[in-house]
């Protein structure tokens, strides 16, 4: 049995790619309908016997939900229902680095995270860690960089003139493709995986490029190219965050240790395939 806290747009990627049967996961609103077969979900409620149930019966647990204001909202109302022996999968985010100023990190590089957000992933990494050691679980804490995939990538905003082209120098972000954090899941659980393991594509690259490209595969101009201090003025506090930390995301561990093939290395690839799929 598999069972997600979250059933967002990674963990149904997730599901839909593998084929992972038998499957329960919780949803926010209980009208949700999830065209998964054989999926059964429940609303996140602490209280409800039958969630608690089937989660005590899991083998498997996906963790996508973030932390709250208050800490990590799973294991504040359910570490004590972790079934023992478990394989735990926990998505987190490369945030939890914190500012490299544009050098490489790896698995082993020190967290400093600023934002508070990020501090927040942090707390609840070692948190999962020790709820898995006193549960008797293998955990994998799977940091992932920028999501794009079908329905949400570049082709999307290009498409509906919401795209800004923002340049600022140095600036480089890794990417991951939602396919491929499927595959990184599937290996997490196939492999019974512990420890930390960066999710990211082969080429971080300038915020802007992935819209130029998206722009000639839709045979329309690219927005113009606006300096980071120019749009710096008009920016949410959670856009400018993303334009503060510059650091390239380390994939061999990825490669390595679960053996994950990218289906697609870098965003020219799978934009590509976006865009053949008719996936914007």
């Amino acid at each position: 049995m598999l069972f997600c806290f979250g059933l967002g747009y990674s963990a149904l990627h997730y599901l839909r790619q593998t084929g992972a049967t038998p499957a329960c996961g919780t949803v926010r609103d209980a009208s949700t309908q999830i065209d998964v077969a054989g999926l059964r979900t429940f609303k996140f409620e602490p209280g409800d016997t039958s969630l608690r149930k089937s989660l005590t019966a899991a083998g498997r647990i996906l963790v996508s939900i973030p932390p709250d204001g208050l800490g990590d909202l799973v294991l504040r109302h359910f570490a004590g229902a972790l079934p023992r022996g478990s394989q735990i999968v926990y998505l987190s985010s490369l945030g939890v680095y914190g500012d490299a100023h544009g050098a490489i990190v790896t698995e082993e590089t020190e967290c400093h995270p600023h934002f508070a957000r990020s501090q927040a992933r942090l707390a609840a990494e070692r948190a999962w860690e020790q709820a898995a050691d006193s549960a008797g679980a293998k955990l994998a804490i799977l940091r992932l960089a920028g999501i794009y995939g079908p329905q949400r990538n570049a082709l999307t905003a290009v498409k509906h003139r919401e795209a800004r082209r923002i340049a600022k120098l140095g600036q480089v972000v890794n990417r991951i493709h939602v396919a491929d954090i499927a595959q990184a899941i599937d290996a997490a659980f196939s492999r019974r995986a512990a420890g930390v393991f960066n999710v990211a594509d082969d080429e971080p690259a300038p915020p802007g490029d992935p819209i130029v490209f998206a722009a000639e595969l839709l045979g329309v101009p690219p927005p113009p190219e606006i300096p980071f201090e120019e749009a710096r003025r008009n920016m949410t506090p959670m856009a400018l965050s993303f334009y503060e930390e510059c650091r390239r995301a380390d994939n061999i561990k990825l490669k390595t240790a679960l053996g994950v093939r990218l289906r697609y290395p870098t965003y020219r690839e799978g934009l590509r395939a976006s865009f053949e799929n008719g996936d914007y």
